[in-house]
């Protein structure tokens, strides 16, 4: 079981144009459509899609449009009561693959219900393999929270705690990975842009364009008691840093239609390889042919298992164990 934890859950409306965006002109869409969205569910849906026991967990009402969405596609959740609408997100997506977001801040959520969605997460997790902590966070929120549920989860079950992966950026990133050791995460995914700005690296094109110095600002988070980083750099592919090594994997060049949702793949890729029992390499090959597989499919469509072709992805070995 794989747990996914979604603090600040959407539904996602998602604009495909038939020409570039042409701002402050009237332009018809060619296709649009919804899905119950934020990181966390993304990954559920991608889990759900690949056949894969998992939960996602999320504030939001029964009759949310959100929650509304998850029962019709059949996917196990669990929704933490708050008597206000979720926010919705929208994605413009242009010929060319170009991208452009627009995300509301989310409800704001009390104090009670701060300690009630803690209490959830700790009551599923128990017997899990992973539990995702991922997005951002909405108003209420300490910046923190990532981090006090990895506290509450690992105090509630000791060594039979599920390993826990962040995938989020900003503030609430750099918090969950800011506290003792026994609040930092098994796994993390930043983007290039997410590595440069917890590392300090100035540049994070420089990052995402050389694959060995987003490794040498990985090891740095490894070094300093994170498990793993598993960093997305877009169409290089991937890099994974953990004790034992370090690899690159990349995909043969596609045709992108959208990337929104690309990285949340590549994450359930890797988690879903994981728990069936795979090396780390293995598991990275696993999450670029995700990645790549979404990147292919239109508006935020996520990618079942039996659409990745990893054998198709190269794995490079870039350092071993003796050499760190």
């Amino acid at each position: 079981m794989i747990v996914t934890v979604t603090p600040n859950p959407s539904l996602d409306r998602t604009i495909e144009l038939t020409a570039p965006l042409a701002r402050g002109e009237v332009q018809r869409a060619g296709v649009a459509h919804q899905e119950p969205g934020g990181k966390g569910v993304n990954i559920a849906r991608v889990l759900f899609a690949s056949g894969v026991d998992s939960l996602a967990l999320l504030p939001g009402d029964y009759d949310d449009a959100v929650l509304v969405a998850l029962r019709t596609l059949g996917i196990p959740h669990h929704g933490l009561h708050l008597g206000t609408a979720l926010r919705s997100n929208i994605t413009i997506t242009e010929p060319d693959g170009t991208t452009t977001k627009l995300n509301e801040p989310g409800p704001v959520i009390a104090q009670a219900q701060q300690r009630a969605l803690l209490q959830l997460v700790v009551e599923n997790s128990e017997g899990a393999s992973w539990l995702v902590l991922a997005g951002s966070l909405p108003p209420g929120l300490p910046v923190n929270f990532y981090a006090q549920l990895t506290m509450a989860v690992r105090s509630a079950f000791g060594p039979a705690a599920p390993r826990i992966a962040i995938d989020s950026s900003g503030a609430p990133l750099a918090a969950a990975l800011a506290g003792p050791g026994d609040s930092l995460p098994d796994l993390v995914k930043p983007n290039a842009e997410e590595l440069a700005e917890l590392t300090g690296f100035p540049d994070p094109y420089r990052l995402e364009a050389d694959p060995l110095l987003a490794v040498k600002a990985a090891a740095t988070l490894v070094d300093a008691g994170v498990g793993a980083v598993l960093a997305t750099l877009g169409s290089k592919g991937a890099v994974l840093v953990n004790p034992e090594g370090s690899w690159l994997a990349r995909s043969p060049k596609i045709i992108a239609r959208s990337t929104v949702g690309a990285g949340d793949s590549a994450l359930a890729g890797y988690l879903l390889s994981q728990a069936a029992g795979a090396t780390g390499p293995q598991s990275l090959q696993q999450a670029v042919a995700h990645g790549a597989a979404a990147t292919a499919l239109p508006g935020s469509t996520v990618p079942a298992l039996s659409q990745t072709h990893p054998a198709a992805v190269s794995v490079t070995v870039l350092s071993d164990a003796k050499e760190n």
